[in-house]
């Protein structure tokens, strides 16, 4: 249940719009978001509150912060959970009302992050809790943030309609741009998150894979070039130009 996010694009009034109309149907009021630090270094709180500054301003979408567990929709646990935080945050998570969601947030709090393996160290999150949705990163960005919790929203309606989906037999996932090999998509989403970060490198990435995907194999090089040419932005067509460079060493061989 990993997500990841998407930038915000000329629709960004129209998602906000949905969002909020979402809030007033399904759930009536705003989503109330309530935060657990279980051992982390204080990194993913600052990505917290700075999602609720006036920059990227959570609010907007019906989202807050909450100072109790008893007032809570979304549980957020960040950090690690180290030995001496396992019981608050099992009591938070009691006093949270039913229906919940939990979220891991951040590296540690996903998985424990490099401090996993300590002698004071449970894991992540879901050693303990029943976690609904991951938000990855070290820290995660603030638009990766709102997202995430947008996403539980969607999760939320579920539990309000006490809805369950029940995976049938054969049932499989689509591949994400199945014409291409999967070593190499694999190949340049890493470079694309190395060089931009985990979200901006995504969005950097799936749109050279669209290229590849949808163009013909024959006019890949003209096509990289009109790309290359419309990024006004120095750092980008270099990220774009390693990626034309890994695809074509790929092809190579």
């Amino acid at each position: 249940m990993t997500t990841i996010t998407a930038p915000m694009h000329v629709s960004e009034q129209e998602a906000q719009l949905k969002l909020k109309l979402a809030l007033l149907k399904d759930i009536r009021r705003s989503v109330y978001v309530y935060r657990v630090d279980c051992g982390g270094c204080n990194g993913c709180e600052i990505e917290i509150f700075a999602s609720i500054t006036p920059i990227f301003d959570a609010e907007r979408f019906g989202i807050k912060v909450v100072g109790s567990p008893r007032h809570a929709d979304v549980l957020v646990y960040t950090g690690a959970m180290t030995r001496a935080m396992r019981p608050p945050a099992l009591r938070a998570y009691n006093a949270a009302p039913d229906p919940k969601i939990v979220v891991a947030y951040g590296a540690c709090g996903c998985s424990g992050g490099i401090f996993h393996d300590l002698y004071c160290v449970w894991g992540g999150a879901d050693s303990v809790l029943p976690v609904d949705l991951y938000i990855p990163g070290c820290p995660p960005t603030p638009p990766a943030t709102i997202y995430g919790f947008a996403i539980a929203l969607g999760l939320l309606k579920q539990k309000v309609s006490a809805e369950h989906y029940v995976e049938q037999e054969q049932e499989q996932v689509p591949l994400r741009f199945p014409t291409v090999p999967l070593d190499l998509r694999v190949a340049l989403e890493r470079e694309a998150r190395r060089m931009a970060g985990y979200w901006q490198g995504r969005k950097i990435a799936d749109q050279y894979l669209g290229y590849l995907a949808n163009g013909d194999a024959q006019h890949i090089d003209e096509k990289i070039g009109e790309l290359l040419n419309q990024a006004d932005d120095p750092r980008l067509a270099e990220i774009y130009a390693n990626l034309h460079r890994i695809y074509l060493d790929g092809s190579k061989s």
